[in-house]
């Protein structure tokens, strides 16, 4: 009998919805961050915090969103070319000062994809081989900077524009390495 109770007691846990609990440490870690960014830029700023002027600054701050954090104001619908618009669900509640951590827990339940967004992994450049990434990383390390590698055809070509580069962009890891 206490079997059957026991398993009655974790199916029902299994069938709860998995939006009720609060975040795991690392869960939503894109929308944590850029909204908590974007939260102490409004009040760095002085902006008033009605829902209209968070929303018009949130909108000013997604237009110069790169890569997943871009990818996080498309789904909000804070771009141009979003598909849904949940913005206010960011702006009424910041209106009121609560914690971002909050706003991405009810954003998670309104779509999941929003704290499946993970920041890629940074690569130590004053420590990494560059020889041994693939051109992906290397292409990424480039976006990174806002810079491209026209007429890279080789992974060498590549290498040689972030070596080219790196002092401008990374001084630290440029003055690390000993192979520049």
């Amino acid at each position: 009998m206490r079997a059957a109770h026991g398993l009655w007691a974790a199916l029902a846990l299994l069938l709860l919805p998995a939006g009720s609990r609060a975040l795991r440490d690392g869960e939503c870690e894109v929308c944590v961050t850029f909204l908590g960014r974007f939260y102490q830029s409004l009040k760095d700023n002085d902006v008033e915090f009605t829902p209209a002027s968070i929303e018009k600054e949130l909108l000013k701050s997604c237009k110069e969103a790169k890569g997943k954090e871009n990818r996080l104001c498309y789904y909000v619908g804070a771009t141009s070319d979003a598909a849904t618009k949940i913005i206010n669900e960011v702006s009424k509640p910041m209106s009121h000062h609560i914690p971002v951590e909050k706003i991405c827990e009810k954003l998670k339940k309104k779509d999941s994809q929003i704290c499946e967004l993970k920041y890629d992994k940074q690569i130590d450049l004053s420590t990494a081989d560059l020889r041994k990434l693939r051109v992906k990383e290397l292409r990424r390390i480039l976006d990174d900077w806002g810079e491209t590698c026209k007429g890279c055809a080789e992974k060498s070509d590549f290498i040689r524009r972030i070596h080219e580069l790196m002092p401008k962009y990374a001084p630290r890891a440029a003055g690390a390495r000993s192979d520049l």
